[in-house]
């Protein structure tokens, strides 16, 4: 069956997982992608995201989906050797993504002038944490630096005013790697038109920050700043939008803000008297320590059983192995089995989102670092004795 990106060709040249996550979204969908990975030792400081480290290296490396549908060629680029195949490489390709800070793809020789040169349809792409321009462009970070100066870390957290740090998902991936991807395939669009590529320069706090329009739009509304961490509605302070723990010790959420799911909800929990008050400022602590006491009498999975159809918009809080074994989970594919060469079966986090027409899907194994070199280099035309010569010298494996 054909896929909806099949024909494009990326090169990955990023280390971490943002950038990686948002080339496994292209590639899942049919994008030819081909890691190009630094050789063991060749740099330390960009080497690529370490594997192996787990009880089972092989195991580890086989349910990494970041590596799953895509090629790998491991080159120095820092060599001249090295970096004149790259450019081989870039003459025959779509898009070229990094995850470098701003600057270090000049001095490498690999920014979007340099290769648009050799092939003007090249599409660029750069995921850095603060971008190529502002103060704070050559700064060091991690999501929770990038949320922080994004706008949403200052909004996450209970009322003892802590900020929470929701893992490393709003920056990396939903702010970074996913708008990557979303960014290549305007550029490819765009490309259509003009018939000629261009530079993308993606700041994951840029992400965040776009992520924040609703709560941006209010403040600039009402002129003032939001509630503290712990009383923005949809952040811990109404009774109808939180998490409460159950008989068992386990957790459910709730999110009934509309009316008719409120109403369910209080129906559902023995409390028709709090119905009229859903909104009423003064009363939500006691309302939330009404819905404390009376989740607190039956185990999580029996509320679940008696309010989970009823709409109430009541679930579960399921543990990471919990979601994994779930039964929408699994039917909806969000689990799938590959088989791996060298690890054998395993599990991976299945394809999103689910296209009816040109489906993506889990075709190759995640592959190990310089796989695929002999295979590459072999297309371009290199004959076996010059790439074990190059493998002897360090400037590919």
């Amino acid at each position: 069956m054909t896929k909806a990106l099949e024909g494009l060709r990326v090169l990955d040249l990023a280390r971490l997982a943002p950038g990686m996550y948002g080339s496994m979204l292209l590639a899942d969908f049919g994008a030819d992608v081909l890691m190009v990975e630094i050789p063991p030792g060749a740099v330390a400081r960009f080497a690529s995201r370490h594997r192996g480290e787990g009880e089972d290296p092989e195991r580890e490396i086989a349910t990494d989906p970041y590596r799953r549908n895509k090629r790998s060629i491991a080159i120095n680029l820092r060599e001249p050797d090295g970096l004149e195949l790259f450019y081989r490489l870039v003459d025959d390709v779509d898009v070229v993504l990094d995850g470098f800070r701003p600057g270090v793809t000049e001095r490498l020789g690999i920014d979007y002038a340099t290769l648009s040169a050799r092939n003007p349809r090249i599409i660029t792409g750069t995921l850095s944490g603060y971008g190529r321009t502002g103060p704070y462009a050559q700064m060091a970070g991690h999501d929770i630096n990038y949320i922080s100066i994004g706008g949403a870390l200052g909004m996450i957290g209970g009322a003892d005013g802590r900020p929470a740090i929701p893992l490393n998902l709003v920056a990396d991936f939903a702010g970074g790697g996913l708008l990557m991807a979303f960014a290549v395939l305007l550029a490819v669009q765009a490309r259509e038109r003009t018939g000629r590529g261009q530079d993308i320069d993606l700041a994951m706090s840029d992400g965040v920050t776009s992520l924040l329009g609703m709560q941006i739009s209010r403040m600039f509304n009402v002129m003032k700043p939001p509630p503290p961490r712990g009383e923005h509605p949809l952040g811990g302070g109404r009774c109808f939008y939180n998490v409460y723990q159950c008989a068992d010790g386990k957790w459910v959420s709730v999110g009934a803000i509309e009316p008719y799911f409120f109403e369910a909800l209080c129906h559902g929990l023995g409390l028709d008297e709090l119905i009229p008050h859903q909104n009423d400022d003064d009363r939500q602590q006691e309302m939330m320590d009404a819905f404390a006491a009376a989740f607190a009498t039956r185990p999580r999975d029996e509320w679940f059983a008696v309010l989970g159809d009823a709409d109430a918009c009541l679930t579960p809080v399921l543990g990471l192995d919990e979601m994994a074994a779930d039964a929408h989970v699994r039917e909806r594919g969000l689990i799938q089995t590959v088989e791996d060469p060298r690890a054998g079966t395993v599990e991976q986090v299945g394809v999103a989102p689910m296209l009816l027409g040109t489906p993506g899907e889990v075709r190759l194994p995640s592959a190990r670092l310089g796989e695929h070199t002999d295979d590459v280099l072999g297309s371009l035309g290199l004959p076996g004795a010059r790439i074990a010569e190059l493998r002897e010298r360090g400037v590919v494996a």
